[in-house]
């Protein structure tokens, strides 16, 4: 079912660079299995990638990791859709409090049940979209593929105060949607992918409107 190659190399970059334990990796295996079962019902990631899944989905989550101080103690994570990056994160990074925000309720109903298999006492799960999540403020903020950037940092800036760290993997649009970005003070950078050299994640500070 997975590439061997490509879970021996993610499973040792995953010890590595973000100190995954056998047992992040035993629960991080409990969600690939739980998700190639539930891809059958419905639609949570493209069937071609799952030889693929632990480089593509859990190693292309977990690098925003490395991206965030290790206090980092609460975090949002808006349009999880099949719990990329949140659940994976959160697997990895115990001592911080997940919120998963998706507005699909059947989403939301696999998510709840894979946070339960996978013994994660960290994460919310939250049915909604952004304008009826609470005004609480997050150490982060992480989104993938969720909307174009001026459009997600008007939703959810309210989230944000002037330390809180952005976590946007933006693909191969990162650079263009930072270059035309209008109206805001940051300190947004983008980094490259470590699965994908001509992807990018837009990472920094939002200051403000100007």
């Amino acid at each position: 079912m997975f590439n061997s190659d490509d879970e021996v190399w993610s499973k040792d970059w995953l010890r590595k660079r973000v100190g995954a334990s056998d047992d992040d990796l035993d629960r991080l295996e409990t969600l690939l299995s739980l998700l190639v079962l539930e891809t059958e019902k419905q639609n949570l990631i493209a069937k071609g990638t799952v030889p693929f899944a632990w480089s593509r989905h859990i190693v292309d989550s977990a690098q925003l990791l490395t991206h965030v101080p290790r206090e980092t103690g609460t975090w949002l994570d808006l349009g999880t859709g099949a719990g990329f990056p949140g659940l994976v994160c959160a697997a990895l990074m115990q001592s911080c409090h997940f919120t998963l925000a998706e507005q699909r309720p059947l989403r939301t109903e696999w998510l709840q049940r894979a946070a339960d298999a996978m013994r994660l006492d960290n994460v919310d799960i939250v049915t909604a979209n952004v304008s009826q999540l609470p005004d609480t403020k997050y150490d982060a903020i992480s989104a993938r593929a969720f909307a174009p950037l001026p459009r997600l940092l008007r939703l959810s800036a309210a989230f944000s105060t002037k330390a809180t760290e952005w976590l946007l993997p933006k693909g191969r649009s990162a650079k263009q949607e930072l270059e035309d970005l209008k109206g805001w003070r940051h300190m947004f950078h983008v980094e490259q992918s470590v699965t994908d050299p001509q992807s990018g994640i837009i990472i920094g500070k939002l200051l403000g409107p100007k």
